[in-house]
Order: structure tokens, then C-alpha cells, then sequence
């Protein structure tokens, strides 16, 4: 039987982590292949991992044909369908996977038409995969984790979607090592999943001390006139002016910039060690 590899299509799924492939390779050496492997004609489409095993034991297998396609971005689109079903599949994947068939649907559909090339009393039909919720929806995940994923696509380094893909650090703390400089993500990943963690607390804890307090709104009631004598007007008088408050924050914010500037000092001090010991 000639069987050919499509290599764009066996790279296109994640590959097994060393772990999938000792427990599949087990599994087929002592249950044998007993599902069988999908065709598009001669082509390979489900069942590459499988394929490679059988053939390096000689382990017999069977293979169906699927011939409803008609390109290969439907042979894509079928096989994230089929592996988004999956519930080995961990959730970074299952973004991943709907990421991608975001990217081949807006590929595949027609330019949207403008509200004013619209007919009359018509809204412009939007093209499907084409929000953040419903990327959301396909992947089974929400719609902030989403917007994570395509963080860690965009800036993270390849060592820290390799830890999420693996599970050794979650989506939202690996979207906050992300931010990182490239070299800091890779010694954090070097430190392991409690140096990782540490990482993502710290970075938190940074953006809170800089975040700016949202100012107390006073309330005036419409139905009192303003005397001047009443308590909220006499704390108003005496209140700093917007001057005077804001040279006090600054030297609040200089205080703790100082502060976490030491603090990532002995940060790399301590990834510099780890690694050192590793």
C-alpha cells in the first residue's frame, strides 16, 4: 500500500510529548492499531503517530479513505475539527487549533461588503470565526483565555510555549512571563515550574504597585442646595491641591520602582543560581 506523508500536514497538529508517544507505543504493541488510519486518497490525513509505530514493529493496521474533500485547507479544517473533539487535547492546544482555523476561514472567505455597499435595511453578513467569542466557543475556552494564547503566540519565547504546552506553567501565568524579555522567560523556564509561578507573582504584583487608584467620587445630592458648610465641601477645601497630589505619587511610584528594581536584581540572582545548579 503506498501511503504518502504530507509533511505541511504532519506538522500542522502538535506533535506527542515523548510521554504520548511511550503510552501510544504501548498501547499498540499490546493492543495492536485498532482504529484505523484516515486517507485523502493516497495521503495520510489522521493517524501519523500510529503510522510511524506500526511500520517500526510491524504492527498490522487498516485505513479508510474520506474523499469528501476538495483542497487541502478542508483536509486542515477537518483535522482540527477532529482533534478539537479530543479530550486528551489540553486547552492551550485546543486555542492553538482554533487560532488556526480562524486563519484559514478568514482566508477562505470573500472580502465583507462595507454597510454602505449593503442593500437597503441590511446588515453586512459577518464571516464566521471572525470574533474572539466565537474562536472562544470552537476551543471550549473564554474569551480572556483566548486573547492569552495570542499573547504567548505573539511574545513568548520558544522554551515558554513549549512549558505550557507541556503543562508545566498555565496559560495566564505564561501569558505573564510572556512580557519578559526573551532571555528572562528562557532562565525562568531553566528554574522550573516553581521559578515560573514566582516569575508570573512578581510581574502581577509590579503591575499592581504601579496601577493608579482610582480617585473616591463625591456625591452631591440634586435635591439639597450647596451651602458651602456642608462636610464633603469643608474636606474639599481642605483637601492637597492637584498639584501637591500628584508630586506625592510620584514619589510614592519612584519609591517602589527602587524597590523592584532590587527585588528583580535578586530575582536573576536566584535564576542565575538555579541554573548554575541545574
Amino acid at each position: 500500500m503506498n501511503i504518502t506523508i504530507n509533511q505541511v500536514l504532519q506538522s500542522y497538529i502538535d506533535p506527542l510529548t515523548a510521554s504520548e508517544y511511550a503510552a501510544l507505543e504501548r498501547s499498540l504493541l499490546t493492543e495492536g492499531c485498532r482504529d484505523a488510519l484516515v486517507l485523502w486518497n493516497d495521503v495520510l490525513i489522521d493517524g501519523h503517530n500510529r503510522y510511524a509505530i506500526c511500520r517500526q514493529h510491524g504492527i498490522e493496521f487498516k485505513t479508510i479513505q474520506n474523499t469528501s474533500f476538495s483542497s487541502l485547507d478542508d483536509v486542515m479544517l477537518w483535522m482540527i475539527d477532529n482533534h478539537l473533539a479530543r479530550r486528551s487535547v489540553s486547552d492551550f492546544q485546543r486555542g492553538v487549533l482554533a487560532l488556526r482555523k480562524k486563519e484559514i476561514v478568514a482566508a477562505r472567505s470573500p472580502a465583507p461588503v462595507s454597510a454602505t455597499d449593503a442593500p437597503d435595511g441590511e446588515n453586512a453578513p459577518k464571516p464566521p470565526m471572525s470574533t474572539r467569542e466565537e474562536v472562544a466557543k470552537a476551543a471550549r475556552l473564554s474569551s480572556n483565555q483566548i486573547s492569552q494564547i495570542e499573547k504567548i503566540q505573539k511574545a513568548a519565547a520558544p522554551e515558554l510555549v513549549e512549558a505550557v504546552r507541556s503543562g508545566t506553567i498555565s496559560i495566564n501565568a505564561a501569558a505573564t512571563v510572556a512580557s519578559l524579555p526573551p532571555e528572562e522567560q528562557v532562565a525562568a523556564v531553566a528554574g522550573g515550574k516553581k521559578l515560573l509561578r514566582q516569575a508570573a507573582k512578581e510581574i502581577r504584583e509590579q503591575r499592581a504597585a504601579t496601577r493608579t487608584p482610582r480617585e473616591p467620587k463625591v456625591h452631591v445630592s440634586q435635591d439639597t442646595p450647596e451651602t458651602g458648610n456642608e462636610p464633603w465641601a469643608e474636606n474639599a477645601a481642605s483637601a492637597p491641591s492637584e498639584a501637591e497630589r500628584l508630586r506625592g505619587e510620584i514619589a510614592s511610584l519612584k519609591q517602589r520602582v527602587a524597590q523592584l528594581q532590587a527585588e528583580n536584581v535578586e530575582l536573576n540572582q536566584r535564576i542565575a543560581t538555579l541554573i548554575d545548579a541545574s
